[in-house]
């Protein structure tokens, strides 16, 4: 099934409904309802899985596989539950299995060993799916960014990505990742001084004055 094929005259009207409604159809059989959640999410998700693996070609793949697990398993979400919540935490799960596959392949160790070190990353971490015009300076700090996040290990890099690329609220990271409040903010302190210091080498004269 390719992402976002399918269209119908219901569109308009699917696009007007909320995440968990849309679902409800979704779960009834509608392939239009589930265009309309796919065509909604579809960049977010390839952002986020770009983020965790720092390949957009095979984010797009696994993107794909994310909304094929939607459909083929949609009788299993509970409309007591957000839709993104649960979209998320399959996307994520992927991800991860991405990343364990890679460093399986490659016979290195894992991304929790690369780097062990401990402000705020949100001035710093971009959606690259917004495009506002961008000087040559914001051009060379994006690229300082990815190469920070993609060195950070991957249980910090992804608390990070979630909250101040995704915005996601604490509660729906908890629920994402499977772990506590007080780690969920733990982690996401620990990245964010760990971008901060790596950005600190990275930019001469330091990150204050960007």
């Amino acid at each position: 099934m390719k992402l976002a094929e399918k269209k119908s005259s219901n569109a308009p009207v699917f696009s007007a409904l909320p995440d968990e409604a849309l679902m409800e159809h979704v779960v009834r059989g509608s392939e239009a309802a589930f265009a309309t959640l796919v065509d909604r999410y579809r960049n977010r998700i390839i952002n986020l899985v770009s983020r965790f693996i720092n390949d957009r070609d095979r984010a797009q793949e696994i993107a794909q596989e994310v909304f094929l697990r939607i459909y083929v398993h949609r009788e299993r979400y509970r409309p007591s539950g957000k839709f993104s919540t649960w979209m998320y935490t399959i996307a994520v799960n992927l991800a991860k299995n991405e990343i364990r596959r890679r460093v399986r392949s490659k016979g290195v160790v894992s991304l929790d060993k690369l780097l062990e070190v401990t402000g705020d990353s949100g001035k710093f971490v971009s959606d690259p799916s917004q495009k506002p015009d961008r000087g040559l300076r914001q051009r060379e700090v994006q690229e300082w960014v990815e190469e920070a996040l993609d060195k950070l290990p991957e249980k910090y890099r992804e608390v990070i990505v979630l909250r101040d690329i995704q915005q996601l609220s604490y509660e729906e990271i908890e629920q994402v990742l499977g772990i506590p409040g007080g780690t969920v903010r733990s982690r996401i302190n620990r990245a964010r001084t760990s971008l901060q210091e790596m950005l600190a080498k990275l930019v001469e004269g330091g990150i204050d004055e960007l």
